[in-house]
């Protein structure tokens, strides 16, 4: 009961109900123009990038700009989806940053860190209704990361060092 209690107050406070959504920010310098997108979701928004059935190993991580940890690891899996795109691996980043933040915190971390891999945002207030979707035995800490093929998933509620997810990853590659 207690993780539950703690996951919503960490929730409660960062989510509003949003449906799936792009905000779009364009930077214009002299040499160039550039458009961020973000792909706001709710649960039912991101559920089928949890679920996809090809020939690909997906690395789903959830994290946020707010976590230690997870930015911490966040150019782990960076490296890893560039090192493995010839082995069918895609890399998903899941921010569950707070909405406010999305243009004054996320977008520009994004940016300054240069990040690749697809990124989803998820916006959906229920989290008691949602995490144990992702995994039933998530108690709702970040970072965690979901490795999944069409044939087997694996759920992690931990941090990873390169060689860790490196490791892990290479299970689902046959």
């Amino acid at each position: 009961m207690k993780p539950i209690i703690l996951i919503l107050i960490v929730f409660v406070f960062s989510c509003k109900e949003a449906p799936t959504e792009i905000v779009e920010v364009n930077e214009t310098t002299e040499e160039n123009s550039k458009s961020l997108e973000l792909e706001i979701n709710d649960y039912a928004g991101l559920e089928p990038y949890l679920n996809l059935k090809d020939d690909h190993v997906y690395v789903v991580n959830f994290w946020a700009t707010w976590c230690a940890p997870c930015v911490k690891e966040l150019p782990f899996f960076e490296q890893l989806g560039e090192n493995y795109k010839d082995n069918n691996v895609k890399v998903v980043l899941i921010s569950l940053d707070f909405p406010k933040d999305y243009e004054s915190k996320l977008i520009p971390f994004i940016e300054k860190n240069k990040l690749q891999s697809k990124i989803l945002v998820l916006d959906d207030p229920d989290m008691n209704s949602w995490i144990p979707k992702v995994n039933p035995d998530w108690e709702g800490a970040i970072p965690a990361t979901l490795i999944y093929n069409k044939d087997k998933k694996q759920f992690y509620e931990q941090s990873f060092t390169y060689e860790e997810l490196k490791t892990e990853v290479n299970k689902f590659l046959n």
